[in-house]
């Protein structure tokens, strides 16, 4: 009887949770393997090396925080202000999205190739962004302000400490997110 490997995707999905814990660091395939119950021996199956399983890994965000994401917002459809907010809500309030989104871009700062990896990615969100408010909106000034705007909020609503007087933060959210895409229908 043959020896059963470590299929590939669980090496992927406990990387991406090392990631999200503690940044491409933590990502040691020691340390994996000890979480799979597995022995490390098995990664080189899989693998040729760490740096082969750091790059599996920042596909694998790309796709699920792209393609996979844009794939649900069309499917589920709705105005293009209703995919806007699905889009965001996906990628920036998930449990499993937003933790290796972020660990990516502390990542990106120390490490030009992920650096440009995430400027693609981005890139890509923006143009989504620049569509949807496009079909509301006709002025190109207007419609890179309000991208920028939204990307900045979704993205830095999670590093921001500041307390909000009156009302709660998503309630603030919520506010900026109608001022920037108008009314959801």
């Amino acid at each position: 009887m043959g020896v059963t490997r470590t299929p590939r995707e669980r090496w992927i999905e406990e990387g991406l949770r090392a990631l999200a814990d503690g940044g491409p660091d933590a990502v040691r395939i020691e340390v994996l393997a000890t979480r799979l119950g597995v022995t490390k021996g098995g990664f080189y199956g899989a693998f040729a090396d760490r740096g082969a399983l750091l790059t599996a890994l920042l596909e694998t965000w790309e796709r699920e925080a792209t393609d996979d994401v844009l794939e649900q917002v069309e499917r589920e459809g709705g105005s293009p202000a209703v995919r806007a907010r699905r889009a965001g809500a996906l990628t920036f309030s998930d449990d499993r999205l937003l933790p290796i989104d972020l660990a990516v871009r502390d990542w990106a700062r120390r490490d030009p190739d992920v650096a440009e990896r995430l400027r693609r990615v981005d890139n890509r969100r923006m143009e989504v962004l620049r569509e949807m408010i496009g079909q509301s909106v006709t002025d190109p000034d207007e419609i890179e302000a309000r991208s920028l705007l939204a990307f900045c909020a979704a993205i830095g609503s999670h590093f921001l400490a500041a307390d909000t007087e009156g009302r709660a933060r998503g309630e603030i959210l919520a506010r900026a997110t109608e001022f920037l895409f108008g009314p959801a229908r």
